[in-house]
């Protein structure tokens, strides 16, 4: 497995990240424990989650997905195999929110006693908190650098000037920086990212794990009509936002990209994306071993120029005459 650095962190990922939202919500435990164990005995040590998932589901209040790694990290020993990356800021209820240095000392402690960890690799803001200055924040994450309990830091949802503005409050005052940026990029969701986003990333020696990598599933090409939606629980939001003609123009392509490469949809549009040289490693998650199966094998397809180039052509905001 070819790892690639995270920023100027220190840290080496590999090219895929998996997205551990799914983990006591869409997957069960014992489902949980054989993906991850599958993943890293097959050479990958990226997993990506968060405080808050998922409390969107009934009956949950967060710390889900992350109690459901610490479990399977105490159990399989395979803590030093991982890079765990988790976030900080999303509501959890009772006023919990935000990135104060109160809260950020509070929420660090939670998230690792349950992921049954004496460190995180990658704390991540997982909003943008104006309300905070920013040399708090950054300070609070400098302390928790300071005493060991995260290795490295990073910016989730992120606009470029206030990524920018983060940066050089960070180079100004000595504190640690953003090391990379979770932004939301697939082969639909491009313009934002690409735009300001990207030019400062790569600028700044910025890693980028990027997060929707399969357009929340529709670039594997399962929502082909408006019927399909009642395919998953993300279906109806998938067809809703991406079938329209740019959304088919692009599963073409892909469609034409797989036959060429004897793979899949989903496997060319994560391929796309690991090409490119801005992206780090994009984050997929998967709900079954098959899927699981399918993104790993993602990240070791190469595509050639030609392909790439006619996945441009077919992603464009205004496609070529």
């Amino acid at each position: 497995m070819d790892m690639r650095p995270l920023g100027r962190s220190g840290l080496q990922v590999s090219p895929l990240c998996f997205g551990g939202n799914v983990f006591g919500w869409t997957v069960d435990e014992a489902l949980s424990f054989r993906m991850l164990d599958a993943w890293v005995d097959a050479g990958f040590n990226f997993v990506d989650t968060a405080d808050v998932y998922s409390r969107w589901v009934p009956g949950h209040t967060g710390g889900e997905s992350e109690t459901v790694i610490g479990k399977w990290l105490r159990q399989s020993g395979k803590r030093n195999r991982v890079m765990l990356a988790t976030k900080v800021g999303k509501p959890m209820g009772e006023g919990k929110v935000g990135l104060s240095p109160a809260y950020i000392r509070e929420a660090v402690d939670a998230s690792l006693r349950r992921l049954k960890t004496d460190h995180i690799d990658l704390y991540q803001s997982h909003d943008d908190d104006p309300s905070v200055p920013l040399e708090d924040t950054l300070g609070a994450f400098a302390d928790l650098v300071k005493v060991g309990k995260v290795r490295a830091i990073g910016a989730s949802n992120y606009s470029a000037p206030r990524l920018a503005q983060a940066l050089e409050v960070s180079q100004r005052a000595k504190l640690p920086r953003y090391e990379c940026l979770q932004p939301l990029y697939n082969l639909y969701d491009r313009a934002a990212y690409e735009a300001e986003l990207e030019p400062l990333c790569v600028r700044e020696g910025l890693g980028v794990i990027n997060f929707y990598a399969l357009a929340s599933g529709f670039l594997t090409g399962k929502y082909r009509s408006a019927a399909d939606a009642a395919k998953s629980p993300r279906g109806g939001s998938a067809t809703e936002k991406y079938l329209n003609p740019r959304g088919l123009r692009i599963l073409d392509a892909l469609d034409k990209a797989a036959k060429q490469y004897a793979s899949t949809p989903g496997q060319i549009a994560i391929a796309w994306q690991v090409a490119r040289p801005s992206i780090t490693a994009p984050i997929a998650s998967a709900t079954s071993m098959g899927q699981l199966n399918e993104l790993m094998a993602a990240a070791q397809l190469q595509l050639d120029a030609g392909t790439l180039a006619a996945l441009d052509a077919a992603s464009a905001e205004t496609p070529a005459a």
